[in-house]
């Protein structure tokens, strides 16, 4: 028997930022990017994959160390990542919460208009902005100088090409929360 296609429950299915749909089950814990029936690639994010997917394991302790979250999330993870890019794009990307879904193997997922190159740089851009934001409350002129000055020199497409170069998503580090 068919199951009813409802929000959130099984066999929920997503409209994309493109005008396209895809139902979540072609969409699987391990995939980065969706290729459309639109011609172009979406970023896939799952709430299983960790925050050291976009960024250094040293970068995610610092952020978790430093942001409180006041929801049933936990510690601050890509979750909250994306909870940032939905705030600042929030027509570009959708979401659906799946629990309830056991055959997909995460509870939620967010699909972007853009592909996920162009989410990694999101991403960087706005966790930077998230790091001056900080500093401009510690009242430190000398930390908030320095801060400027190294972002000068930080090429945000550079570190996201060297990043994705280097990172071994199969590494101890990349597993569910």
């Amino acid at each position: 028997m068919a199951e009813p296609r409802v929000p959130g429950g099984r066999g929920a299915e997503l409209d994309l930022p493109c005008g396209e749909s895809v139902h979540v089950h072609e969409l699987d814990m391990g995939m980065r990017e969706y290729d459309c029936r639109c011609g172009d690639s979406h970023a896939v994010v799952t709430d299983i994959h960790p925050p050291s997917r976009f960024f250094p394991e040293f970068l995610v302790g610092i952020l978790r160390e430093t942001i409180d979250t006041d929801d049933d999330m936990g510690e601050f993870g890509t979750t909250h990542l994306m909870g940032i890019v939905l705030e600042e794009f929030p027509g570009d990307v959708v979401s659906e919460n799946v629990e309830d879904d056991q055959d997909v193997g995460y509870a939620l997922v967010w699909v972007a208009d853009f592909d996920s190159r162009r989410l990694h740089e999101i991403l960087v851009e706005l966790v930077v902005e998230l790091m001056e934001h900080a500093l401009s409350h510690a009242e430190d002129d000398d930390a908030m100088t320095q801060f400027e000055e190294d972002m000068l020199n930080f090429d945000v497409a550079e570190f996201v090409e060297q990043y994705r170069r280097e990172r071994d998503f199969t590494g101890p580090n990349d597993t569910p929360a």
